[in-house]
């Protein structure tokens, strides 16, 4: 089965890109899968704690991000359809006597099959899914929750297929028992997500409260590309749209594992952060947790080593190699990290729960309105005492652009993590000058030493604040 969605307004611009041929851009994505199936087994070892074993496992799977996402979901960009194509695994996800119908549509247009059994009873009734719906049986709350008719809930159900990824040593020894449950929560979304609303997200909330959050939902990460739907960059989604009595369910081809912290997910990419990681260890930059104030959320601004590249060899001899520079060096990485807020590209988590925003997506919102260009704008206190990121969001036709300060783009966007979110950046955020505003260094070029001290003098005996949250 095909689902398609087409993406009118880029088709002219894609007839006109040469992009690679398809075997080069599968390798892409083939070369991420096996890292991770490589390594999927370490989340099933015993270790001694529950922390221990969530990172682990987020260690693992989350590792297809740079790949993927820099990759193909760059060139899925520049093309005119998004296509989901079942695996060939699957036939029919439900034996033909429970289905009653065969040819659903969701409001974007995607087929399914339709069902009287609800979410629970359709992944017990799968010839498909008998080891996922074993799990579940050892919850008697999320069998509640997937069997309720009170409310809609989304589910991406793994296949048999997907626990065959774990080697044979480790298939007979279970984690613990609270770590299952947060798996099984992770693969839960609260409303209904046919495959045409969630190509309208980049990340989604699901069943499982991150107290790292603030108790939030921890999200999935959602991307459309060439290579179909896939969630946090590496589950694909093989089999979509089955429509049941109280919600939906789609079939994905690898176990979701919760995300690592911030600190782990920078370190997994060194290719892309050892700069950044080598800045933070010889400035001795962290925002540790304060015994006053517990962190509910953290948004780091993450520069690739293409963005120190960019500030010119005498600035980075005079950041990493001078007593001096280290200070400036210090407020450089205060400004790029927002404690106790976490940011994506459609939803804000705030100091309080009140404060929170979901920013609305097409789908979300009538024809008429979805005409037109959607922004949303926030100011995001940063580590380096008063000083502010200004953070513009434009959403069209489900394309979601992110500003910093009007001029850096956000070019990886929503690395979530388990207490926050990683937006990677391929410039410097430097503090606007209160006279000459901002450093633009697509006109103004490499920035001085004496033009960078101009800038931070003021602000390096305030890079770090009194709130401070986790180890970058």
């Amino acid at each position: 089965m095909r689902y398609s969605t087409a993406l009118l307004p880029l088709a002219a611009t894609a007839s006109a890109v040469v992009i690679p041929d398809e075997a080069t851009a599968k390798q892409l994505v083939i070369e991420a899968e096996q890292h991770a199936q490589k390594t999927v087994s370490s989340w099933w070892d015993a270790l001694p704690s529950v922390d221990g074993l969530i990172s682990s496992a987020e260690n693992t799977l989350d590792s297809a991000l740079d790949a993927i996402e820099k990759n193909a979901g760059k060139l899925s960009s520049l093309f005119p359809e998004v296509e989901i194509e079942d695996g060939s695994e699957i036939r029919d996800f439900l034996p033909s006597s429970y289905l009653t119908s065969s040819g659903d549509v969701d409001e974007s247009g995607h087929h399914g099959h339709a069902t009287n059994l609800t979410v629970y009873q359709s992944i017990k009734a799968s010839n498909y899914t008998k080891k996922f719906a074993a799990l579940i049986d050892d919850f008697p709350d999320l069998v509640a929750k997937l069997n309720s008719t009170s409310g809609n809930v989304t589910a991406f159900v793994p296949t048999d297929h997907a626990f065959e990824k774990i080697p044979d040593h480790h298939k007979d020894h279970k984690p613990p028992k609270e770590f299952l449950e947060k798996i099984i929560e992770y693969h839960i979304l609260p409303g209904p997500y046919p495959v045409g609303r969630l190509l309208a997200h980049h990340t989604l909330p699901t069943a499982l409260e991150e107290e790292e959050l603030g108790g939030r939902p921890q999200r999935l990460r959602v991307s459309g590309g060439l290579f179909g739907l896939r969630l946090n960059f590496y589950s694909k989604v093989i089999f979509g749209n089955l429509f049941t009595k109280n919600g939906v369910i789609h079939g994905v081809n690898s176990i979701l594992v919760p995300p690592p912290p911030v600190e782990r997910l920078i370190s997994l990419f060194p290719t892309k952060f050892s700069t950044l990681s080598l800045a933070a260890e010889k400035t001795g930059f962290t925002h540790h947790q304060s015994a006053e104030e517990k962190l509910t959320g953290l948004t780091v601004f993450a520069p690739t080593n293409l963005a120190f590249k960019k500030l010119g060899p005498g600035a980075n001899a005079f950041l990493f190699n001078t007593e001096k520079g280290l200070h400036f060096l210090k407020a450089l990485l205060a400004y790029h990290v927002v404690a106790n807020e976490t940011l994506y590209s459609d939803a804000y988590y705030g100091k309080e729960s009140s404060s929170d925003q979901q920013f609305s997506s097409d789908d979300d919102e009538s024809e008429e309105q979805a005409k037109g260009a959607k922004h949303y704008h926030l100011d995001l206190p940063t580590l380096l005492g008063d000083k502010h990121l200004a953070i513009d969001i434009s959403r069209w036709f489900g394309f979601i652009t992110i500003k910093v300060n009007g001029r850096v783009k956000v070019a990886i966007q929503d690395g979530v993590a388990k207490d926050g979110a990683v937006q990677v950046v391929d410039s410097i955020l430097i503090p606007p000058h209160p006279h000459k505003g901002s450093w633009d260094e697509e006109v103004d070029g490499e920035i001085s030493v004496d033009e960078l001290m101009e800038r931070l003098s003021p602000l390096v005996g305030e890079a770090q604040t009194e709130v401070e949250a986790g180890e970058l």
